[in-house]
């Protein structure tokens, strides 16, 4: 089922000689094959929220549940084995490495899975790379590539483990309208038609607005 709830959780973050209030009480629930879009403006929270959607973070306060499982105070040994197993993650500024090729890139999540062996790296790769469109590029350099072809490239990676959940942090924030669009249609399908759940952070309403739901922030607290 892959059920997420968030519990009244909070959480803080102490700068010099004073404590700034992120997330405070916030209650979040989402169930899979859900598109839920969280926004709100800068600072609100959003992605302190994310973060502690994806075991990133832990809260302050309050619990994660996750298909029914308390995870808030798992050991950070087995926090990390969950964590793999569950979210694939797209963080907006692609967080490619440069030098090294598609394929490489691509490949980093299945290196720390203890479920995948090795042999069925190169056969997964292929499959993310066609379902993304960019398995001619896979033994391109990932400085080589254009801006729509990086984040094809990091939704690619975030989806090659097959994890349930995708966690994606302004995925398309950096991208031109026609890009825009392309991706969110690959999400969208990877919810819909993958039964994937599918959490993103946007500024952007109209991409909100081709989720499921949409979850507003402001001043660290959920609003609607």
């Amino acid at each position: 089922m892959n059920q997420i709830i968030l519990d009244k959780v909070s959480k803080s973050f102490r700068t010099n000689n004073y404590v700034v209030k992120a997330v405070t009480q916030a209650e979040f629930a989402t169930n899979a094959g859900e598109a839920v879009a969280i926004i709100g403006p800068s600072g609100s929270g959003k992605s302190t929220l994310l973060n502690m959607l994806g075991l990133i973070l832990s809260p302050d306060d309050g619990q994660i549940i996750i298909d029914g499982k308390d995870v808030t105070n798992m050991p950070d040994n087995v926090l990390c084995c969950f964590r793999n197993s569950n979210f694939g993650y797209i963080v907006q500024d692609f967080a490619l490495l440069d030098q090294e090729s598609v394929y490489s890139n691509i490949r980093i999540p299945l290196l720390y899975s203890k479920k995948i062996r090795r042999r069925e790296h190169k056969a997964r790769i292929h499959v993310a790379a066609r379902e993304l469109g960019i398995f001619d590029k896979l033994h391109r350099k990932a400085g080589q590539l254009s801006g729509g072809e990086r984040q094809r490239v990091a939704i690619a990676r975030a989806i090659v483990c097959d994890q349930p959940i995708i966690l994606a942090d302004e995925p398309t924030g950096s991208l031109d309208a026609e890009n825009r669009d392309k991706v969110m249609s690959i999400l969208m399908n990877l919810c819909k038609n993958g039964g994937k759940t599918l959490i993103i952070v946007t500024h952007d309403r109209s991409i909100a607005e081709k989720c499921d739901r949409i979850v507003e922030m402001k001043d660290g607290r959920i609003i609607k």
